[in-house]
Order: structure tokens, then C-alpha cells, then sequence
């Protein structure tokens, strides 16, 4: 049998944790051995999380708030620095859907919404955090994006504009620090997994018949431990 993945003494900020693809990562983390800063915006879903981890022998911290403040991604950074030396892992998984539409009908205040969550938040995580990244023997950054990213599909267009850019900063940020520090940059597709936006953008369709968050907490889990070279992107399909 091998040998159970071990992150002891490790760090990881995982947002969007309070359920869905966050928390089961956040929990397979933990079991891991990883303290895990559970980011998220609903104060009783984290508890709930971090209740569970504690319960399974693990550590986390919840960190309430919400990232499109950018002022409390701020104050975030400051307060994980000035618990802990370095930063392992950061994974940007945090989303909003939106609406479906058509792109004429895209609605201007919604999508500055969206872009806001999915894009600009992201870039701030990624500068907040840099400092302590680079600090990490061999960190990583993962962003979470979807199919519609690279192959467009009609009516989902501002959500696949913000998961492209998602896409871009965290590549163009690889290549930035790869031969200057220890952190290598990832992509990863989680494909058709039953969460609540899944639900939202699918209402009529069998949750039973796609992949549980689990799964993709365990592609992230292998992410974080393989030894990926910078760049490395992982398709989970359906």
C-alpha cells in the first residue's frame, strides 16, 4: 500500500470554502496534514467546515468576508502574516455564475459583479499573497476555471470571459516568478460536478449523474503534492 500523502507543517488558503468543490478540498487538505484558512463569505457554512475538519483530527481557521472588498484581502494577508512564515498553497477557486444570457443582453452592473469576484479578487489574492508564496519552499497557485474558458459556448459568455482571465493572470504570474522563486502555477477544470452552481446553470439535470466535489478535492490534493512543472493543467471532463 503507499504511503498516505503528507502536508504537515504546510499552509493552504482555499476560498470559496464553505461547500461545493472549497470545502471537500479544504477537508481533503486538512487530512493531509495542512493547517487549511478557510475563506469564505458565510460564517456558519465555514464553522460548519472547520467543524469537520477538527472532528477528523485536523487544523483549519475560518476567515469570513467578502473578496470583492479589496481592502479585507488586505487586511486578510496581513493577519495570515502575521501568523505564519509562508504561504504552500493558494487556491483560487472562489466563482459567481451569473446570469446566462446572450451577450447583447448582458447585464452591465451584473457582469462588472462577475468580474469583479472572478478576475479582479483573484489578481488581489495573487499580489496580497505573493510575499508569503515566495517564502514557501514549493508553493502553488491553482485556479479553478471551466471548459467555457477556452471552447466558448452561446449564452455563457460572461462567465467564460472571467474564467479566460482568470486563466491568463495565473499562467502570465507562473511565468513571472518560475525561475525567480519556488512556486509553480496550475490550472484545473473540474468539469460537471455536483454543486450549487452546477444546479443553478442545470436546473433540470440529475445531480446523481455528475462527479461529487470529492473527486476534484482529490485531482487538487495530487496537484498540490506531484511534482508538476509550472503551466501543468488538469481536465477532470465529466
Amino acid at each position: 500500500m503507499a504511503d498516505p500523502i503528507s502536508l504537515s507543517g504546510r499552509l493552504a488558503l482555499v476560498t470559496g470554502a464553505s461547500r461545493g468543490i472549497g470545502a471537500a478540498t479544504a477537508k481533503a487538505l486538512a487530512s493531509a496534514g495542512a493547517h487549511v484558512v478557510l475563506v469564505g463569505r458565510t460564517s456558519g457554512a465555514l464553522e460548519a467546515v472547520e467543524e469537520d475538519i477538527h472532528a477528523a483530527g485536523g487544523s483549519a481557521t475560518i476567515a469570513p468576508l467578502d473578496l470583492t472588498d479589496g481592502e479585507s484581502i488586505g487586511r486578510l494577508a496581513q493577519a495570515v502574516s502575521s501568523r505564519w512564515d509562508a504561504l504552500d498553497l493558494l487556491l483560487l477557486n472562489a466563482a459567481s455564475l451569473g446570469t446566462l444570457s446572450g451577450v447583447p443582453a448582458i447585464d452591465a452592473k451584473e457582469f462588472s459583479r462577475v468580474m469583479t469576484l472572478n478576475v479582479l479578487a483573484q489578481q488581489a489574492l495573487i499580489a496580497a499573497f505573493d510575499p508569503l508564496l515566495r517564502k514557501s519552499a514549493d508553493a502553488r497557485v491553482i485556479g479553478v476555471t471551466s471548459s467555457v474558458a477556452a471552447k466558448p459556448r452561446a449564452y455563457w459568455g460572461a462567465y467564460g470571459a472571467s474564467k479566460a482571465a482568470l486563466e491568463v493572470l495565473v499562467s502570465a504570474y507562473g511565468q513571472e516568478v518560475a525561475k525567480v522563486t519556488r512556486i509553480r502555477t496550475h490550472i484545473l477544470d473540474p468539469g460537471a460536478t455536483r454543486t450549487a452552481m452546477r444546479a443553478r446553470a442545470y436546473p433540470g439535470e440529475d445531480p446523481n449523474t455528475v462527479k461529487e466535489p470529492a473527486v476534484v478535492a482529490d485531482a487538487i490534493l495530487g496537484l498540490v503534492t506531484a511534482d508538476h512543472p509550472d503551466g501543468y493543467r488538469v481536465n477532470l471532463g465529466r
